[in-house]
């Protein structure tokens, strides 16, 4: 049994706040060791001045991109799914133009992780607590429709719960069964703070079997690129795979 809410009363955000002291401020009920704090990575990158100027916003997406997946064009303008600079893959690099001050979009802090850490040691000096912060971003999914929050940083908190080895109900090895309960953390927190009612932060309690203090961060929910099945878009595969054909072709004619 677990249970989570919505903190109200966090103010606009401005770079060089401090969301630890903020956080604290706005709690009305205490919180108890074991919570954990999920804080959606708009009011982090405000904090930490990751704000650039609405009119630069396509130039800023080549800038944070690593790797481009596919691109299609659509009646007025065009969509790009790429790798940041995290290792995440998604629209537009992650640069947000959602809940954010007229005429700037938001980067996504530089290290989600770090501003996890950040935060949570903020919280446990005042508070006195063990607890953990889990940093949040929307995300689309391949092969679903629809958005959802994911965990980006972490601190404190298992985010890839590991249960190769261990059985199941029936007594059956359990050999590829790894739960992202980081997404699922802030999948369930996204569901009290709502897009558009302006409650960047969620407690959630009653999962503080999940608490480890050396956690591994975001970064442990990045496939890795060796492994992804499905790390292309189907027309820049089909044109890979073609130019490789080709190319084959060529060196045959060329032997011949």
């Amino acid at each position: 049994m677990f249970s989570v809410w919505a903190l109200a009363g966090i103010p606009e955000i401005i770079p060089g706040d401090d969301l630890g002291v903020i956080i604290a401020d706005a709690l009305i009920e205490p919180l108890q060791d074991g919570d954990i704090i999920v804080v959606s990575s708009k009011i982090v990158s405000k904090a930490e001045g990751r704000i650039v100027r609405a009119a630069d916003r396509e130039q800023t997406i080549t800038e944070e991109t690593v790797r481009v997946v596919a691109t299609r064009s659509y009646p007025g303008g065009v969509t790009r799914i790429v790798e940041n600079r995290l290792g995440i893959v998604g629209a537009a690099a992650g640069v947000d133009a959602s809940n954010t001050p007229d005429g700037t979009v938001l980067l996504l802090p530089l290290d989600p992780d770090a501003s996890a850490l950040a935060i949570r040691r903020s919280l446990e000096e005042q508070l006195h607590l063990s607890i953990g912060v889990v940093i949040t971003d929307t995300l689309g999914r391949t092969w679903r429709e629809g958005q959802t929050d994911v965990a980006i940083g972490g601190s404190g908190v298992t985010l890839l719960e590991d249960l190769r080895g261990s059985l199941d109900s029936h007594g059956r090895r359990l050999d590829v069964t790894l739960p992202a309960v980081g997404d699922e953390i802030a999948a369930a927190a996204d569901l009290v703070k709502r897009k558009s009612a302006g409650l960047p932060v969620a407690v959630v309690r009653g999962l503080g079997h999940l608490l480890a203090p050396d956690a591994a961060g975001g970064r442990v929910l990045v496939r890795p690129l060796e492994n992804d099945m499905f790390r292309l878009g189907t027309a820049e595969a089909y044109a890979e795979g073609f130019e490789a054909g080709r190319a084959a072709g060529a060196a045959s004619d060329d032997r011949g």
